[in-house]
């Protein structure tokens, strides 16, 4: 795996270094030691799947609040998606700032979202799904989110939303 460090404080990119021959290939897509090395959570308790019937799902913005942050290692493992990270950690030098990538079951990549970050994503294809890692359990006392729309981000979509939970569509504005 090659770890690229994006313009938010702690989030990486990580692409797979697939080992091919005639077979196909073979990619480690996980390494305790690796993640360690980036000064990244390298716990896993649990992994989830979310799969989404239509082009223009938007899911998000989540996180988990204190004192169970959430880290995630996200991965499209079928069609392809728009993932963004937004950083709401009050202390963090990227603090209110946001990327977004294309994850797809094409190229094969993930995104690494530090405990403290929102996280979403708008499906480009229909019949997309995507895997979670997450260092930590679901409380969902602790659930919370941030307007996928809301002016404090100016998140640059590259579509619009066809289809939103209520919860996600009316989540108050952050400032």
């Amino acid at each position: 795996m090659t770890f690229h460090e994006t313009k938010l404080q702690g989030v990486y990119q990580i692409h797979l270094e697939p080992k091919a021959d005639e077979r196909g290939f073979f990619a480690r897509s996980w390494c305790q030691r690796e993640f360690e090395q980036h000064d990244l959570s390298s716990v896993t308790v649990q992994c989830s799947v979310a799969f989404n019937e239509k082009k223009g799902t938007l899911r998000g913005l989540h996180y988990q609040a204190e004192p169970h942050p959430e880290s995630k290692l996200v991965r499209c493992t079928q069609g392809s998606i728009y993932d963004v990270v937004v950083d709401l950690r009050p202390a963090s030098a990227t603090f209110q700032k946001w990327i977004g990538v294309v994850l797809s079951a094409a190229n094969r990549h993930m995104i690494f979202v530090p405990g403290g970050c929102g996280h979403g994503l708008l499906t480009l294809e229909d019949r997309t799904e995507v895997f979670y890692q997450m260092s930590e359990f679901y409380y969902p006392e602790l659930s919370r989110g941030v307007r996928w729309n809301d002016p404090a981000f100016q998140i640059e979509w590259p579509t619009q939303p066809l289809i939103i939970s209520d919860r996600d569509r009316t989540y108050r504005d952050f400032k």
